[in-house]
């Protein structure tokens, strides 16, 4: 995407996001009585006090400081590199479901493909400590929902997050790819683990900031970020969350936007399920299978791949097989019997079926290779749908 300003009408754009005092207030009444950015600067301290305090309108109509310029002109050098994108709220390249929400980012820092931001997109979202069947689900559902056009949105932390990100990418260069939404500058990486990640979403899609490069990671910066994850989703898909949780704050985003908002439900005996099954009481749609989303969102172009060739389903085996193969119905065992749905410990399968603990121990391991059950925290088991 080549810049649409000059280098002057980027660096007013910029200074304005970083002027000290304004607030998004302060940024949409001035920007509609007054015009672009550079309007504004030009303007003099009286002229400028029809519309902000007095002491406001003195900095305004002064020379940007010090510190304001550097970050400027480092931004610019930034932007010129190849991949890099800033877009602002005058770029008919701004995504407009940003639009439609309280208060939209003056512009958007894009490292990657800046086009993602107009793909139909859906959001998926859920706990940092989230079970080896959540990512799994995650991961299923993300390759399959980019596999048929839906680039998938999140803000790449650890858990469901990262699992939604590495998902979308295992679609490859036919899916629709993944942007992550970040709450710290752009050029900064948090949880730094996940530098590599990043580095695969530049490259495969897209990385996103509002916030000037070189912000560290602060806990306001995130429910911020939230907004703009529900924001430019059609939906958001809630995978595991307990009941306090910053998921439910991007979902309860998204619903006050007018998007759909989605859950998959799990064990009553979880904590990670409490925060999706509250949503399903408060009317979020109940997924069990990619596919509830698609019927619900649309199809957008379907891609003719294995992986995209069967809907992902909730608790997806961790076995072998992709995601859209078929996976060979669980055998009718005593311990399969035994353990039913919910996780359960080992010590409490022993009292159910009586079994010593070698042959407890050597039936859960088979059971777990064949992809007929997972191996969860703590050492529960829990049986996947088949």
């Amino acid at each position: 995407m080549p810049l649409t300003h000059s280098a002057a009408e980027l660096s007013a754009w910029l200074r304005l996001s970083l002027e000290p005092g304004l607030t998004p207030s302060t940024h949409y009444p001035l920007l509609s009585a007054v015009g672009l950015p550079e309007q504004i600067y030009a303007l003099s301290a009286a002229a400028l006090a029809r519309y902000v305090p007095q002491q406001l309108a003195i900095q305004l109509a002064t020379g940007a400081s010090a510190e304001i310029q550097t970050q400027i002109d480092r931004t610019l050098e930034w932007v010129s590199e190849p991949g890099r994108h800033i877009v602002t709220l005058a770029d008919a390249d701004y995504p407009q479901s940003l639009l439609t929400i309280a208060d939209p980012p003056l512009l958007l820092y894009i490292n990657g493909d800046a086009a993602r931001l107009g793909h139909p997109a859906l959001a998926m979202v859920g706990s940092r400590s989230a079970t080896p069947g959540g990512c799994e689900n995650a991961k299923a559902f993300s390759q399959y929902l980019a596999s048929h056009g839906w680039c998938v949105i999140s803000g790449l932390a650890h858990g469901i997050d990262a699992a939604a990100h590495e998902g979308a990418l295992l679609a490859g260069p036919d899916g629709a790819g993944t942007v992550a939404i970040m709450g710290t500058g752009i050029d900064r990486v948090y949880p730094a683990s996940h530098r590599e990640l990043a580095h695969r979403i530049a490259e495969h899609g897209a990385l996103v900031s509002e916030l000037p490069l070189g912000t560290g990671a602060k806990p306001f910066h995130f429910p911020r970020r939230n907004r703009l994850v529900a924001g430019l989703a059609r939906g958001v898909l809630v995978v595991e969350a307990a009941r306090q949780s910053g998921s439910l704050i991007t979902a309860r985003l998204a619903g006050e936007n007018g998007r759909e908002v989605f859950a998959i439900p799990g064990s009553i005996h979880s904590p990670l399920s409490r925060g999706c099954h509250a949503l399903i009481r408060q009317g979020a749609k109940l997924v069990e299978t990619a596919q509830d989303i698609t019927d619900e969102l649309g199809e957008i172009h379907p891609v003719t791949s294995r992986a995209a060739s069967k809907p992902a389903t909730a608790n997806a085996a961790k076995s072998s097989t992709a995601p859209g193969e078929t996976r060979l119905s669980p055998p009718d065992t005593p311990l399969l019997q035994a353990l039913g749905y919910d996780p359960v410990h080992p010590d409490l399968l022993q009292a159910r079926t009586g079994l010593d603990i070698p042959t407890l121990t050597a039936q859960l391991l088979d059971l777990e290779l064949a992809g007929h059950i997972t191996r969860l925290d703590g050492g529960r088991f829990q049986r996947l749908k088949s």
